[in-house]
């Protein structure tokens, strides 16, 4: 906070009073100090109650997920009855009335001139996200999120659940008004800081839960489950999870037992799966609670204080907590010490929960799942849909059942990086679409956006047309999902970064274009395209191409940069930045563009991606300017443990730069930090990308090879210790093809 000034009026003359506030007084929420307390929380967020009984809320909830003893409170001048704050974002007065928050008695005027009171809607809001896509066809509306090029938004946590006591509780009493007023202007990523302070970070996933999925509702066996993982292997494609669908229940859509019929060796396919580096999660619809067929009913019984000869169903209700806790003690827990790595929570049944009104079922059960999976120092980790505000702090999610459309394709480009809004940094799209008529091409170009979402996972209904496995398909639809999956596994190094980056900075994985340019009109206009973390463009062809080769266009807009050009990742060609062209692209490749002079961190091809560390770190840098050095810090941990919570990681700096038109220096710096399984030693690659071949270097080169048709150097370092780092200059000229 910078500064900020409380002044009450006495009479006609202003006094300025000291703010500071005692920090005994501010955890008293039984003190009757007046009706309204003030909580300053940044310069740019302010916390609003209201309490006609004096009596404020200091407990945590669903949403304000953080509280802290040094926030500034401040309650109405005892004589003046006034509050007046000013920070750099906001000028606040209220005036105590007697009645709740109102147009009268509170005003908040923002730098742009702009007043806000009570009841002021937002008006050019940018969008937030919905629960799921389940049945939809085309767009939807997004409501409302945090962001509006208005400047602000109010965020009203009035009737939010309290978290007290490792339970929850209503929030009470009904008239306390509890408002969460951001005032941000333009700068949106402030806006998302001030949402991380006041209701947490976004979490690390698991590593492997952002590799490649398969999944499919359809009645697979043991055998058929070992088959799918050879058939990966042996058409070369990764694969990081299996998700075990509805059939693995014995009876019915809710269950918690394995179908023999199908699976008789549950237990060592599980430990198959994880012998082969591969992770599971089974779907679950909880709904109709633990009947009398079930493997674990007697126990559960028991624990509930029930006799299990009575044959009842208890009814399931996620708001009571002797449930839950018997549910994972006598059930999940068990299960997952069969080798069930996490839960995919499909909760499509009711919407509240029956012990709490206005609880929803899916936010609560998102919580309780993350947390009750956040234990022995392992990340917790859900998949389910989205529940509403603070529930990015559970990641991943699931975006629902969605058509296979190209229609569909398209708005969920755009649904994907505007949910950003809302601070849902990491949706899981079911690939190509889950029902529907079959669209091969289609499922090709909803694989090359996936394989630049959060998560590259296939899913259908149960529809013998709708298998997705990609071998199955022509073999032009099978080698352009090869080349996508491929590049997933080959970029997962930066991937993983920038994932990191969302949860230490509050950034988000997938970007629009107004996070960096709230300035430019255009970039509220291309929804279409977005950022990939800080380096990479990204805009997905979502139409039928013509011709042999399946040609389609795009529009792209090159969003302004300091320095440098945008390359195609595919043909090199460069783009000017602030320009705007039709890109075409077969079915091939797609519209995918890097940022020049920054060094992109990479690795050879594997089929774990999500568990491999990095021991071949392979870098490509497409041409920088003369004397502009630009650099990228990569990120590695131990991809499943919450020591990256206590700094358990090793960040390393890459830097590159072009001295003259000769000369290109790159140096690896020694790495920062350690965890357990880091290899020391990574076996280097470099890549210049649109460069003539190399005329010499100084620095150890094991190997030097040339591809002619695209213009790249590729240099093989062999073994560097990381503890020391490299330096290289390299004699080398760019060749830039640059469009009009």
């Amino acid at each position: 906070m910078k500064r900020y000034v409380m002044l009450f009026s006495i009479f006609i003359f202003p006094l300025i009073v000291c703010c500071n506030v005692n920090k005994s007084e501010r955890s008293l929420a039984s003190e009757s100090k007046g009706s309204v307390r003030v909580t300053i929380i940044s310069d740019s967020l302010v916390r609003l109650e209201y309490s006609p009984t004096g009596q404020f809320l200091n407990e945590k909830t669903r949403f304000a997920y953080h509280r802290n003893d040094s926030w500034n409170q401040h309650f109405a001048d005892p004589e003046s009855k006034q509050i007046s704050i000013s920070t750099d974002f906001m000028e606040l007065k209220y005036q105590d009335d007697g009645q709740s928050f109102n147009p009268d008695n509170l005003s908040i005027k923002l730098p742009n001139g702009f007043v806000w009171r009570p009841g002021t809607k937002s008006g050019r809001n940018l969008g937030g996200t919905v629960e799921s896509l389940d049945g939809a066809e085309g767009p939807l509306n997004l409501g409302e999120g945090l962001l509006s090029r208005d400047g602000w938004y109010l965020v009203d946590d009035s009737k939010g659940h309290v978290l007290s006591s490792g339970w929850v509780k209503p929030h009470e009493p009904e008239s306390h008004r509890d408002w969460y007023f951001f005032a941000y202007g333009t700068d949106y990523k402030r806006a998302l800081k001030d949402l991380k302070t006041i209701s947490g970070a976004v979490p690390m996933p698991r590593k492997y839960t952002l590799g490649s999925w398969y999944s499919r509702y359809w009645p697979y066996s043991s055998d058929d489950y070992r088959n799918l993982v050879k058939e990966y292997e042996e058409h070369q494609f990764p694969l990081d999870v299996m998700v075990l669908d509805m059939d693995w229940h014995k009876q019915g859509w809710t269950g918690w037992s394995w179908n023999r019929d199908l699976l008789p060796d549950a237990e060592d396919l599980l430990q198959w799966f994880h012998q082969k580096r591969i992770y599971s999660t089974l779907n679950l619809h909880p709904a109709d609670g633990v009947k009398p067929h079930e493997d674990q009913y007697q126990d559960f019984m028991v624990g509930m204080g029930y006799s299990p000869n009575s044959q009842r169903t208890v009814p399931f209700d996620a708001a009571n907590k002797l449930y839950i806790d018997n549910l994972f003690t006598h059930i999940l827990w068990p299960l997952e010490a069969q080798g069930v790595d996490f839960w995919w929570v499909d909760w499509q049944q009711e919407p509240y929960t029956r012990g709490l009104p206005g609880l929803k079922n899916i936010a609560w059960l998102n919580q309780v799942f993350y947390e009750k999976s956040n234990r022995n120092k392992l990340r917790g980790q859900s998949f389910s849909r989205w529940g509403g505000w603070g529930d990015h702090r559970y990641p991943i999610h699931f975006s629902g059942d969605a058509t296979t459309t190209w229609k569909m394709l398209d708005f969920e480009v755009a649904f994907n990086s505007v949910s950003s809004n809302v601070g849902l940094f990491f949706w899981s799209h079911d690939m190509g679409g889950h029902w529907g008529p079959r669209n091969e091409e289609a499922y090709a170009r909803w694989v090359q956006f996936g394989a630049t979402t959060a998560a590259l996972r296939v899913h259908s209904t149960r529809d013998e047309n709708l298998d997705k496995r990609p071998w199955l398909y022509p073999s032009q639809v099978t080698d352009s999902l090869r080349r996508s999956f491929h590049l997933r596994s080959k970029l997962f190094p930066y991937l993983y970064t920038e994932v990191w980056k969302a949860h230490k900075y509050m950034l988000p994985f997938n970007r629009p274009m107004y996070y960096e340019h709230p300035q430019l009109e255009k970039a509220y206009q291309v929804r279409s395209q977005y950022f990939l973390g800080d380096h990479i463009l990204v805009a997905p062809i979502v139409k039928p191409g013509v011709g042999e080769d399946k040609v389609a266009d795009q529009k792209v807009w090159f969003p302004p940069i300091n320095e440098g050009l945008w390359f195609d990742w595919f043909s090199n060609k460069a783009y000017r930045p602030g320009t705007e062209h039709n890109v075409y692209h077969p079915l091939s490749s797609f519209p995918l563009f890097v940022r020049g002079g920054t060094p992109i961190p990479m690795q050879p091809y594997t089929n774990r991606m999500g568990s491999d560390q990095v021991t071949k770190l392979d870098v490509a840098v497409f041409p920088g300017q003369i004397g502009v050095a630009g650099s990228y810090t990569l990120y590695e941990d131990d991809g499943i443990s919450t020591g990256y919570q206590e700094g358990a990681h090793v960040l390393t700096k890459i830097t590159y730069l072009r001295i003259d038109r000769e000369t290109v220096e790159l140096v690896i710096a020694p790495r920062e930090g350690a965890f357990d399984a880091y290899p020391i030693e990574k076996n280097l690659v470099i890549h210049l990308m649109s460069t003539l071949p190399m005329e010499g270097s100084l620095g150890p080169i094991k190997q030097l090879s040339y591809d002619e048709e695209k213009n790249i150097n590729t240099l093989e370092l062999g073994a560097v210790n990381m503890d020391v780092g490299i330096k290289l200059q390299l004699k080398v000229r760019d060749t830039i093809n640059t469009a009009p």
